[in-house]
């Protein structure tokens, strides 16, 4: 027979008191029992005396013969001496069920998302401040010239000393083109002096077909009647 020392609950509901027994395993809970052995009251704070009373040598005697308390039982006595209780590694035991899981991962995905949330509405402020800080820099670098801009503008006035002599080049190329007037000025009156002479040599005689003037056929006609006097006269003749 397993004989075994282990608590038997009585009292009314919702107010338990325990009576510590020594009884055959295979029996009931709350059924017989071969000694009791002490008592524990769970109702009474913990550093009252009254909590957890034991019968010491009664239960010496048992533990002598082979009885095996249980894991309460023996929390007990391991508190009064008379049995050491090995340390016991039970991860799993206060491992939360599978809904509890799956409230903490409900939890974790709502806190993360109003983090995220908060997030972006910090940002929103920040980048429009950095959108006008750019926008600013880009006003200032198109309204005042750079120190590259300086630097090249220094250096091509330090540059431009050296091509001074083609700028001395540039008043005599304009006197020349002064000049280029006053030359086609004077060639343009001595065409217009020796015109005339030309012009006469170039005056065609008058055709048989073009009329002639009154004065032209005037003296035509006196210079031929005489001609034609002086051959009737020798005709006659």
């Amino acid at each position: 027979m397993a004989v075994a020392i282990r608590l038997s609950r009585g009292g009314s509901k919702k107010r338990p008191y325990y009576r510590i027994v020594v009884a055959d395993s295979r029996n009931a809970r709350d059924g017989r029992f071969i000694e009791k052995v002490g008592t524990y009251n769970p109702l009474l704070a913990k550093d009252s005396p009254e909590r957890v009373k034991l019968d010491n040598d009664r239960i010496s005697h048992w533990l002598s013969v082979g009885a095996q308390p249980s894991d309460r039982v023996l929390r007990f006595l391991d508190a009064a001496g008379l049995k050491e209780r090995p340390a016991r590694n039970n991860p799993k035991k206060a491992e939360p069920g599978e809904k509890a899981k799956e409230r903490v991962e409900e939890r974790a995905k709502k806190a993360a998302d109003a983090e995220a949330a908060a997030a972006e509405a910090a940002a929103a402020p920040k980048q429009e401040e950095a959108e006008a800080v750019v926008a600013e820099a880009v006003e200032e670098a198109t309204a005042e010239p750079t120190a590259e801009a300086e630097q090249v503008a220094e250096a091509t006035a330090e540059e431009t000393p050296a091509e001074e002599p083609a700028a001395d080049e540039a008043p005599a190329e304009e006197a020349a083109a002064e000049e280029a007037p006053a030359a086609e000025e004077a060639t343009n009156e001595g065409e217009s002096a020796s015109a005339p002479a030309e012009g006469a040599d170039d005056v065609a005689p008058p055709t048989e077909e073009s009329p002639q003037p009154a004065e032209a056929t005037g003296e035509g006609v006196s210079a031929e009647e005489p001609a034609e006097g002086a051959a009737e006269e020798e005709t006659k003749a």
